[in-house]
C-alpha cells in the first residue's frame, strides 16, 4: 500500500514558496539540501530542475529515488518518481499561476523543454 499526502500536507507544501530537497546517497546518508520551487496539481506535488536532467540535484535523486523534503512546516521522507508527460501543460499552468510575480526569464526557467524533461513527482514514503 502506497502512502498518500494528507490534505493538510498538500495544502501546506502547495502554498510554500520553496521546498528543500535532499536526496539519499547510496550509503543511506542525505545529500546537502537544495532549494527548489514546488507546485501542486490535484493531489500530487511536483518539482523541476531548471538545468534539466544535467542538474546536480536531479542526478542525485536518480541514484536511489529516495530523499527528504521540507516545506510549509512539513518534513517528509519521499520517493522521487519521474512524472508522466501527460501532465506537462497542467504542471506548467501551476508554475505560471503560483510564481507569476517573478520576471519572465526567471519563471520561464521551469517551463523549458529541459526543465519539463526533469519533472519529478514527490510521493510520501510510508514509515511503517
Amino acid at each position: 500500500m502506497r502512502a498518500a499526502w494528507s490534505a493538510d500536507e498538500l495544502t501546506r507544501i502547495g502554498r510554500a514558496e520553496e521546498l528543500e530537497i535532499a536526496a539519499v546517497r547510496r550509503d543511506g546518508t542525505l545529500r546537502r539540501p537544495v532549494t527548489v520551487w514546488v507546485v501542486r496539481n490535484g493531489d500530487d506535488l511536483y518539482v523541476r530542475s531548471v538545468k534539466g536532467r544535467d542538474g546536480a540535484w536531479f542526478r542525485g535523486v536518480q541514484a536511489t529515488h529516495e530523499g527528504r523534503t521540507r516545506a510549509g512546516g512539513v518534513e517528509k521522507d519521499v520517493t522521487f518518481v519521474e512524472a508522466s508527460h501527460d501532465f506537462d501543460e497542467e504542471i506548467d499552468a501551476a508554475y505560471r499561476q503560483k510564481y507569476r510575480r517573478y520576471a519572465g526569464r526567471i519563471l520561464n526557467s521551469v517551463l523549458t523543454p529541459d526543465a519539463r524533461s526533469a519533472t519529478i513527482k514527490l510521493m510520501p514514503r510510508s514509515t511503517a
